[in-house]
């Protein structure tokens, strides 16, 4: 007599909680603190905090609340008009940069110290992506693929690089008139509309999410929508709750510790901002998307050398009694300037389609020592600089600059893809030679 045959017991599968959950509730949770907080501290529930927790705890919510948009933002492309979604994301994708600017220059008419610092969080935010966010997409990809090159392509990254040379070469004229007017605001927010309208004329593609986003864009069509939709409200109610008590926190704390609130302002502040961007495009260029990383952050450079510079003005002349211009002192006309001359020297790298590793380094290299003197004669220097390197790269690559325009007026309507090695036909720096005739 056989023995019956057993068969195995089939046991349920138990799947794993997502940690992208984990990581959404406890960025809502450091959220939090700024809106009750605030309403704590303007009902006079509670006394004013002292500088340094302020500083903590209002940075901390908007760090947060950056990353909560950063992730809605991204999974509301799965639902609306790609031109609807490349506007709207890209005015609530800078809120956290808006934020800062935007209350220095609406409370500069009654607190003129305030007008002096109402460019710092940009110029900072700016050189922050150019300076560190750039060389650091390219070190991950060449630790993925040891190329010493990372070639450009793709429609959205031409246009791009068009109107981010565009921007800046209009804002080389701020630092000459010495003060920012509404009618530089109407020429950087023309650009800034033709560089949306352009790329929403692109073919629609599936968008592809990574980290949270890619759990939310999971859910059926009512629910991700819904906690979209609450994703926004949420930490746009932070973000406006913190900035405020965030702003005057680090004022106070520059002067306790003698550090000049510009520095302050300037750099600790943008840290926050830039964060979940800079997240974004590491994790991307970590999983082999080096090209999509780069292309996001030549965006997100477009938006605030165009739209968040050209709000400052708007912001300072509602709040006012009188229409004008938002002065620029000294230390700001040198501020943008250097801004701009970075902002050139980045163009010719990517108008020379490509980036290599020497070009990396010396984006971070100038932007780190650059950093330590605060001689204004040095960093006059240091633009001067950028823009010898700049004229020296577009002489050296002038062949190229016909490939981008043209690139620009034929989109392909294709994603653009990584290169995992060096550009075909590129010499030892990975540059394209000149096509034969």
């Amino acid at each position: 007599m056989t023995a019956p045959v057993r068969r195995p017991v089939r046991r349920p599968v138990r799947r794993p909680f997502p940690r992208h959950w984990l990581v959404m509730a406890l960025a809502v949770v450091l959220a939090a603190p700024a809106p009750i907080l605030r309403l704590l501290l303007v009902t006079g529930a509670i006394a004013e905090l002292p500088s340094v927790p302020s500083v903590l705890i209002f940075g901390s919510s908007i760090v947060a609340a950056a990353f909560l948009i950063t992730w809605a933002s991204e999974t509301a492309e799965k639902d609306i008009s790609q031109g609807l979604a490349l506007a709207a994301i890209a005015l609530i994708a800078v809120l956290p940069e808006y934020v800062v600017d935007l209350y220095l220059a609406w409370t500069a008419p009654g607190n003129p110290e305030n007008a002096q610092l109402a460019t710092a969080n940009m110029t900072g935010a700016n050189r922050l992506l150019v300076g560190v966010g750039w060389p650091m997409v390219f070190f991950l990809f060449w630790l993925r693929t040891k190329s010493g090159a990372l070639r450009v392509g793709g429609h959205d990254a031409f246009l791009g690089i068009i109107f981010l040379g565009a921007a800046t070469l209009y804002n080389f004229v701020l630092p000459i008139k010495g003060d920012i007017s509404l009618i530089d605001s109407a020429v950087l927010f023309s650009l800034f509309g033709g560089y949306i309208y352009l790329v929403s004329r692109m073919p629609a593609r599936e968008p592809e999410l990574v980290g949270p986003a890619s759990t939310l864009g999971s859910l059926s069509r009512g629910r991700r929508r819904g906690m979209v939709t609450l994703l926004f409200l949420y930490a746009a109610l932070s973000i406006f709750a913190a900035a405020e008590p965030f702003v005057e926190g680090l004022k106070d704390l520059g002067e306790q510790l003698g550090i000049s609130e510009f520095v302050l302002i300037q750099w600790f502040a943008p840290l926050a901002s830039e964060a979940p961007e800079l997240t974004i495009a590491a994790i991307l260029a970590s999983r082999g998307r080096a090209l999509a990383a780069m292309v996001m952050l030549i965006s997100a450079k477009v938006n605030q050398w165009t739209l968040l510079i050209g709000s400052l003005p708007v912001a300072y002349s509602i709040s006012g009694t009188d229409i004008g211009p938002l002065p620029m002192d000294s230390r700001q006309v040198e501020e943008v300037f250097l801004t701009a001359a970075q902002s050139a020297f980045a163009v010719a790298i990517f108008a020379s389609l490509s980036i290599s590793s020497r070009e990396a380094l010396l984006l971070l290299g100038l932007f780190g020592t650059q950093l330590i003197f605060t001689d204004p004669a040095v960093r006059y220097g240091y633009g001067g600089f950028y823009l010898l390197l700049a004229a020296f790269v577009l002489f050296q690559d002038r062949h190229t600059l016909p490939i981008v325009f043209r690139e620009a007026r034929q989109p392909s309507g294709k994603a653009p893809v990584m290169s995992t090695g060096p550009p075909e036909g590129s010499g030892p720096r990975g540059r394209t030679k000149k096509p034969s005739r």
